[in-house]
């Protein structure tokens, strides 16, 4: 709809003539249950806004998406809807200096995931609402204005079917039919909330004694649909908000603000979790329906305290505009990882956050489309991009290189002056930055302008070199830019001098040296003169955002050596360096390949097990020479079964090799085993065979034509959820035939009756790197339909489009130079869409890089 693309400059006029007293906000959601699906569905929403403008007599405008208007007043004027509202915007003519302005209005219910979401759970035909609103979908709901910016407390009441329990932001109680919720504090319209239906709903409380002597005590609710009741560990969950509520609250000294605490596990969810003040929601894959490894519940204890920190980084205190996300993000991801590893039992998240969330912002960092952590955000479609591996992980790196400049104190005091002097407000990029300045001493504008403003990542090399006896004469730190971004940035870095002791040989670190690298070449003064190393690991412990390289002959001792490095988070480091060389066409993909058959068994870590085994399959698919796939993929099956069979029965790496063979799984007696152990005729010692894992065997079966139809709706019918529908789904449009890809494509691209997650399955399930035959005839077609998807799809559909079905299996330089022929007509495309096409298109170029590197190497 015009005007539906809020720019910059709109909300800063808007900002500079309004502010904003009150919202209270009445829906009516009875519409929700019973009746049919024929046609789509509506709920009533009447919204009241007292708001004052600082020019009586100025015309604004408020934002609504929503199929009609009832009634429009505007300080007690009737307006006509028909007149004033476009489908989006709420035009405000003659504004006085005090204002009221009431809309009643039907809204539609979502499929999407984007604004008030509908589910009806195919177990038990219940209906389920949850609301998703980032960056700006609460339109999609009631009437606003649609800015971080322009913050208000918030009245809700809401009308639900009868039997239903409905929560929001404020304590709510029921009277005559009417959910009437507490008034919040001044926050954004983004991050208020609705959830409505029949959870299931599990309480407990914190309770704490304040510095002044109060007891500070928090209500604590968590709740998912009931089908996933038996599946809940909410027990879990509490512990760790708990733990996290202790941490945030000896660091911040400023007390929770927003008094309850509940956090709603909800369906077809788009994001992993959203920061809404007293209701978090959560994608409900975080609760297990079977067996699933600690990295799995790791990462959604570090998920829990992400958005915990948000209620001071982003809640409490909120950037003005989307140009300084990062105000909120970097923030709950570093204080994420730092509270999981200081007041959890994940003592090893740096590991993760080193293997993991790194590895994201350094492929984030090196698209075309990449920027510096504050970015330029010109509109919301910009931003609805910008939540990506620089805004979160880039950041969250740059923050821990912070608290080592700053120290850590320092940085911690900082953020605490920072909450109390704009609590409730908004602010930018400077207002942190004098904090910071004024408790740490340090230049905060030069920092900000190397790490902050540019982007890029630098890569460290060592140099060293050695005298006649052996000993180090000079070890040096060499730091590259890429020509697209010179910048070269201050680090402070440790470097690591390893060599084999005792009689296993292990791998050990006996020299440490912390230094400043600066400029291009910066010597270690202190490590001169130190036995000659076999490895020199730049960037040890993990302390700056870098890609490490390696001289050559760290690189021959990793070659023979690297399960024999002792310490888990420099051998994670290592694994992440040699990735990055595979992906930039360094290393060859086989040789990568081959590290991970040679040591990967050898990991103790089930979290950088997991990522090995997602970077080996990604090595097969995209930068294996494609005369060599079925080798080098019959080599990882091999060595998959091989590990799975070594492993401990019941164990974590057990279970993991289990999904990595399935992953893998190609040849007549792979998809034959497969099939035994779903069937029961073939047994792994310990290896439990649950509903999920036999999804995952099953994906491969289907996706190689042994699992036809009548076998995957077997499956469903024993699996009749939520879960089992989406796996399903996903399976069906594996299976290897043109009619099968024709139908996914059909379902998704020329139609919207799927919801948001059974599209993303249909995605999934399209594109597989043995189909690529099978997929070839749309690669031309994509170029074709992209545009009108974008026009037509919600921003979330078209951006699962545009990504999930672009031909990157089509890995020619033929598909290469469609793109750009794409690229270079379309110039005044919508940019968020030129930006994905371009993020995809680099990709496919590093792909077929990584295949000539490949094939260079030789046989």
């Amino acid at each position: 709809m015009p005007g539906e693309n809020l720019s910059r400059d709109e909300a800063r006029q808007r900002a500079a003539l309004l502010s904003v007293e009150a919202y209270e906000v009445s829906l009516d959601l009875r519409s929700a249950v019973g009746g049919t699906d024929a046609e789509p569905r509506t709920f009533r929403s009447v919204t009241t806004i007292r708001f004052r403008s600082a020019e009586p007599g100025a015309t604004s405008f408020a934002d609504l998406i929503a199929p009609s208007v009832t009634a429009l007043s505007l300080n007690g004027r009737d307006l006509d809807p028909g007149a004033v509202f476009d489908g989006s915007r709420i035009l405000l003519e003659d504004l006085a200096e005090d204002n009221e302005l009431v809309v009643d209005a039907q809204c539609a219910y979502s499929r999407t995931g984007e604004g008030m979401h509908r589910f009806v759970d195919p177990e038990d035909g219940e209906v389920y609402l949850y609301t998703q609103y980032e960056p700006a979908d609460s339109r999609r709901v009631f009437a606003n204005f649609e800015q971080p910016d322009l913050k208000a407390p918030f009245r809700f009441e809401v009308r639900a079917p009868e039997g239903w329990v409905v929560w929001s932001n404020g304590v709510g109680e029921l009277s005559d039919g009417l959910w009437t919720f507490a008034e919040t504090k001044p926050i954004s319209t983004y991050i208020t909330a609705v959830v409505a239906g029949p959870y299931h709903y599990v309480t407990d409380s914190y309770e704490r004694v304040l510095d002044d002597g109060s007891r500070l005590e928090i209500p604590l609710g968590a709740l998912c649909r009931k089908g996933l009741a038996r599946h809940f560990d909410a027990d879990d969950v509490f512990l760790v908000t708990k733990q996290g509520l202790d941490f945030f609250h000896d660091h911040f000294d400023y007390p929770y603000p927003f008094g309850k605490y509940d956090q709603a596990f909800v369906p077809e969810y788009n994001l992993g979790a959203m920061e809404n003040p007293g209701c978090v929601t959560f994608r409900e894959e975080f609760i297990f329906r079977g067996n699933v490894t600690q990295a799995s519940y790791e990462r959604r204890a570090n998920v829990i305290l992400h958005e915990m920190a948000h209620m001071w980084f982003g809640d409490l205190v909120t950037m003005v505009w989307w140009d300084d996300l990062w105000l909120k993000e970097s923030f709950a991801d570093f204080m994420g990882a730092l509270s999981l590893v200081e007041a959890t039992r994940f003592t090893n998240g740096w590991i993760t956050f080193a293997n993991n969330r790194k590895a994201w912002a350094y492929r984030a960092d090196q698209l075309p489309s990449t920027h510096p952590v504050t970015a330029d955000i010109r509109d919301l479609e910009d931003a609805k991009l910008n939540f990506d591996g620089i805004t979160y992980a880039k950041g969250a790196s740059v923050l821990k290189q912070l608290v080592a400049y700053t120290g850590r104190d320092a940085f911690l005091e900082g953020a605490r002056r920072y909450f109390k002097r704009h609590a409730y407000g908004n602010t930018r990029l400077g207002d942190l930055l004098s904090a910071l300045e004024e408790t740490s001493g340090r230049d905060m504008a030069t920092w900000s302008r190397s790490w902050l403003q540019t982007a890029g990542v630098n890569s460290l090399t060592p140099q060293v070199i050695l005298d006649a006896e052996g000993r180090v004469t000079e070890l040096s730190v060499l730091q590259e830019a890429a020509e697209s971004h010179p910048e070269l940035r201050p680090h402070r870095v440790a470097v690591g001098l390893y060599r084999r002791e005792g009689a296993d040989g292990s791998l050990v670190r006996y020299a440490r040296a912390e230094v400043d690298v600066d400029g291009p070449r910066t010597v270690v003064g202190e490590l001169a003169g130190a036995d000659a190393p076999e490895l020199v690991l730049v960037n040890d412990d993990d302390l700056t955002y870098c890609k490490i390289r390696f001289d050559e002959g760290s690189l021959d001792t990793l070659r023979a050596h690297l399960g024999d490095i002792t310490d888990p988070l420099a051998r994670a480091l290592c694994w992440s360096a040699l990735w990055n060389l595979t992906r930039d066409a360094l290393m060859p993909a086989r040789d990568f390949v081959d590290l991970v058959l040679r040591f990967a068994g050898r990991e103790s870590d089930i979290g950088v097990l997991q990522t090995l085994h997602a970077w080996a399959n990604s090595a097969l698919t995209f930068y294996v020479a494609p005369e060599r796939r079925d080798t080098v993929g019959r080599l990882l099956a091999e060595g998959a079964l091989r590990e799975l069979r070594l492993a401990g029965p019941g164990s974590q790496h057990q279970l993991t090799w289990a999904r990595f063979f399935a992953a893998v799984a190609s040849s007549e007696a792979d998809l034959q085993l497969l099939r035994g152990l779903l069937e029961g005729t073939a047994k792994i010692d310990g290896l439990e065979v649950d509903q999920e894992l036999r999804w995952a065997f099953l994906g491969p079966l289907a996706a190689h034509g042994v699992a036809d139809e009548g076998v995957l709706a077997a499956e469903l019918a024993r699996d009749d959820t939520a879960s089992g529908k989406r796996h399903q789904v996903r399976c069906l449009a594996s299976r290897p035939s043109a009619a099968v890809k024709a139908q996914a494509w059909a379902v998704v691209v020329e139609s919207d009756s799927l919801s948001n997650a059974l599209a993303e399955a249909t995605i999934s399930g399209f594109a597989q790197g043995s189909h690529r035959e099978l997929a070839a005839p749309y690669a031309s077609k994509y170029f074709e339909v992209i545009e009108r998807v974008w026009e037509e799809r919600s921003i979330q559909i078209g951006m699962d489009v545009v990504r999930g079905l672009f031909p990157a299996l089509q890995d020619s330089p033929g598909t290469l130079a469609a793109a750009d022929a794409w690229l270079a007509s379309r110039r005044e495309a919508a940019p968020a869409l030129r930006r994905l096409v371009l993020e995809a298109r680099d990709d496919l170029a590093r792909a077929l890089r990584g295949q000539a590197c490949d094939v260079g190497a030789g046989v």
